[in-house]
């Protein structure tokens, strides 16, 4: 064990020094994910004339944790994991005495810590032109909040990394991801929080993983009603599921890929 962790250490170093070589790109990264600041002026010029359960400056403060969410959990493995299987750059990786999953791991919260100057002097920044939208979270919701964001790369990492497992089998396996990310605009609360959403869909969306990655911690960090006992219980389930569905398609796709003659 500890040898283990001696190796995820040096693979965290090495991503985190190639990370910081490309500072320009991190500001991009950071600027391309302002969809939900796009979302906030619309829902928010909207409940001035509209009857929604949220107020204005709710939709503001939602938004604005919406936009902060997904810069912790921004994924892009499905990318990278087809790239190196088409091109057979996956072989190498199987040489080694890691799974090559921890390379994915690595380069993707180093990458957060990497962006994260970024994105508070935006969040600084916003602030400084909406005073009025500042508020100080309580530590429960700061907690309970991290520990949803936690859970909520996890879930997307996971769903993200079994879906790029099919490039065993498929050789453009990103075009299933644009489709899936529609889905998961509409339904994780990027586009609309659920709570804006009918009862019988909101229901019915609430027993699907995508509330899970976006709206609901969002919610916890803007004080907006949720169950949190059933929310953290959902999306640990899914995590358990797409666990156990990445491990089986992980061995069923190595074989394919020796088969192959990698």
């Amino acid at each position: 064990m500890h040898a283990f962790f001696r190796k995820l250490a040096a693979l965290f170093s090495t991503y985190y020094a190639y990370m910081l070589e490309y500072r320009a790109e991190l500001i991009l990264w950071v600027l391309a994910g302002s969809l939900p600041l796009i979302m906030m002026g619309v829902w928010s010029e909207a409940a001035q004339s509209g009857d929604f359960s949220l107020s204005s400056l709710e939709f503001i403060r939602y938004f604005l944790t919406v936009f902060i969410v997904r810069q912790f959990t921004i994924v892009w493995v499905i990318w990278e994991f087809e790239r190196e299987v088409v091109e057979g750059k996956l072989s190498p990786r199987l040489l080694q005495p890691m799974d090559p999953m921890w390379h994915y791991v690595a380069s993707h919260v180093v990458e957060r810590i990497a962006r994260l100057p970024f994105t508070l002097l935006l969040i600084g920044l916003f602030f400084a032109l909406y005073p009025r939208a500042f508020w100080i979270p309580s530590l429960a919701q700061v907690g309970l909040g991290s520990l949803a964001v936690l859970m909520a790369f996890t879930l997307r990492f996971l769903m993200q990394y079994t879906l790029a497992l099919l490039a065993f089998w498929v050789e453009r396996v990103t075009a299933v991801e644009q489709f899936h990310f529609l889905v998961y605009l509409f339904l994780s609360g990027v586009i609309a929080p659920l709570a804006v959403f009918p009862p019988l869909l909101r229901e019915i969306v609430s027993w699907t993983p995508f509330p899970y990655l976006v709206h609901f911690p969002a919610s916890l960090w803007v004080e907006i009603p949720v169950d949190i006992g059933r929310s953290f219980g959902t999306g640990l389930a899914w995590i358990g599921f797409f666990g156990v569905v990445n491990r089986w398609l992980w061995r069923k796709g190595l074989q394919q890929y020796s088969g192959m003659g990698a």
